[in-house]
C-alpha cells in the first residue's frame, strides 16, 4: 500500500492540518489533500481537533469557493505544547497530541463508570427496598449518594479539562 492510499487517522490528520496551518491555508485545500486518504467526516473531524490546538479561522481572509482560512496562532501553539511537555513526562518516541487525547478519554471514561456505579447501585437499593431488606436497600443507597459525590467532584474538576 502507497502513502498516498494509506487511510490516515484523525490523529495523524490534526496534526498535518496544524502543520499546514502554520503557514496558513484554506479548508478547500485541506479537503483536496486529505481527500485520498480520509473521508469527509474524519477531515471535519480533524479540523475540529486541530482547533483544540491552535488552529483558527480568520474571517478576513474567508473566500466564497475556497472557504475558511485558517492558521495556526503560534504563540497558543507554542504555549500549549510547552506546557504539556511540562506536565506530561514523554518517553522516547511518544506522541504528545496522542498522549492528550488518551487522557481525555480516560478522564470521559472514570466519569462514565462512577456514573454507571451512582445508577446501578441507586437501582440496586430500589430493588432492595421493595423486597424489605430495609438495611441492604438503605446500604446501597449511601454507596449510590457516594458513588454520586465521586462522579460530581470528577465532572467539576474535569470541565476544565473537557
Amino acid at each position: 500500500m502507497t502513502p498516498l492510499t494509506q487511510r490516515l487517522s484523525t490523529l495523524d490528520l490534526s496534526q498535518r492540518i496544524l502543520e499546514m496551518g502554520q503557514t496558513g491555508v484554506y479548508r478547500h485545500s485541506i479537503f483536496e489533500a486529505f481527500r485520498p486518504v480520509a473521508t469527509q467526516r474524519q477531515i471535519r473531524a480533524a479540523i475540529a481537533q486541530a482547533k483544540q490546538f491552535g488552529l483558527h479561522s480568520v474571517a478576513a481572509l474567508r473566500d466564497d469557493t475556497l472557504g475558511t482560512y485558517y492558521q495556526v496562532d503560534a504563540t497558543q501553539y507554542a504555549f500549549f505544547q510547552a506546557a504539556l511537555q511540562a506536565s506530561i513526562p514523554l518517553a522516547a518516541g511518544d506522541n504528545l497530541t496522542e498522549r492528550v487525547l488518551q487522557m481525555t478519554q480516560i478522564l470521559r471514561q472514570m466519569l462514565r463508570v462512577a456514573k454507571g456505579s451512582a445508577i446501578a447501585l441507586a437501582l440496586a437499593g430500589a430493588g432492595c427496598l421493595l423486597n424489605g431488606q430495609q438495611q441492604l436497600g438503605s446500604l446501597a443507597w449511601v454507596g449510590a449518594t457516594s458513588a454520586l459525590g465521586i462522579w460530581w467532584l470528577q465532572h467539576c474538576l474535569a470541565r476544565k479539562l473537557l
